[in-house]
């Protein structure tokens, strides 16, 4: 795909410095997510804590799952740059009530809150956690991509797609630390989809792609790898003049916005489209690489 400082894509897979293993996907009945609003479900039940410093604090630990987040990480999540005097005394009230929450919610021992080395590590497996699913079904739509199996990496992006119940964490207050961890998760949906509709382009599936392109395409107007995509589509569905108007609005808005010019990838996407190239009817992968 597309890397520029107009339009980056971040899709991040890879552990964070100081994460510990997670435990092994298994079958749970407890249930956190952050893909959405914040959610704490045991046996179907809704178990989430409605106090907002208690689910702001819990938010954080599911971002950090497997991972030691040290104390002053969490004041520095839930006050900012001046906690007040008791800071310390009030977060360990707050872990206490987390942790109240899920021994009371669960017998299954692998879903605790625990304390060492002065910080706290919330212990998740992975298939107890949306992110962490979402994650693992990401990678292996890419994985399945690079291969060429393209009608899996579709099912497979799409089930990663499907865990996303809205915007990250869109009810709880993010500090800095936080907001940080939001932004990569709402980027890395960006670059799955972004490879689920390049695998179905793939797949020949244009057509039935162009009202969600058009819509990605209004919503991210100088996203230069989804207006390649919408180009490619409208190509294919016979709908040329239209292929080469995209190009044309795209280059006015980089020009006036930023000074530049389409990547050079584009332009010559424009001209082979211009051109009427056969090749471009062939599933080829003109695009995201």
């Amino acid at each position: 795909m597309t890397r520029r400082t107009t339009s980056r894509v971040l899709v991040s897979q890879h552990r964070r410095p100081g994460a510990d293993t997670a435990p092994e996907p298994g079958e749970t009945s407890l249930q956190v997510g952050v893909l959405g609003p914040l959610s704490l479900v045991v046996d179907g039940r809704n178990c989430t804590p409605s106090a907002p410093k208690p689910r702001q604090l819990l938010a954080f630990l599911i971002l950090n799952a497997n991972r030691l987040v040290r104390a002053d990480e969490c004041i520095a999540e839930l006050w900012g740059s001046h906690p007040p005097k008791t800071a310390m005394s009030t977060l360990q009230t707050h872990v206490l009530y987390i942790r109240q929450i899920l021994r009371n919610a669960s017998a299954d021992r692998s879903h605790t809150l625990v304390t060492r080395n002065q910080g706290y590590q919330l212990k998740v497996a992975a298939q107890a956690s949306d992110r962490l699913r979402f994650e693992h079904l990401a990678q292996r739509g890419r994985e399945a991509s690079v291969t060429g199996s393209f009608a899996r990496s579709s099912q497979l992006l799409g089930e990663a797609l499907a865990l996303w119940r809205g915007p990250a964490l869109t009810d709880v207050p993010s500090g800095a630390l936080s907001s940080a961890h939001v932004i990569e998760l709402e980027e890395a949906r960006k670059g799955v989809l972004e490879w689920r509709v390049e695998a179905d382009l793939q797949l020949g599936r244009h057509q039935d792609l162009l009202d969600e392109l058009g819509t990605l395409a209004t919503q991210h107007p100088t996203h230069e790898n989804i207006q390649a995509q919408y180009m490619l589509a409208l190509h294919r569905s016979g709908m040329r003049p239209q292929a080469l108007g995209v190009f044309h609005r795209l280059r006015c808005r980089l020009r006036d916005s930023f000074g530049i010019e389409p990547v050079p990838r584009l332009r010559r996407l424009y001209e082979a489209i211009d051109a009427e190239e056969p090749a471009l009817l062939r599933l080829t992968g003109c695009t995201a690489t």
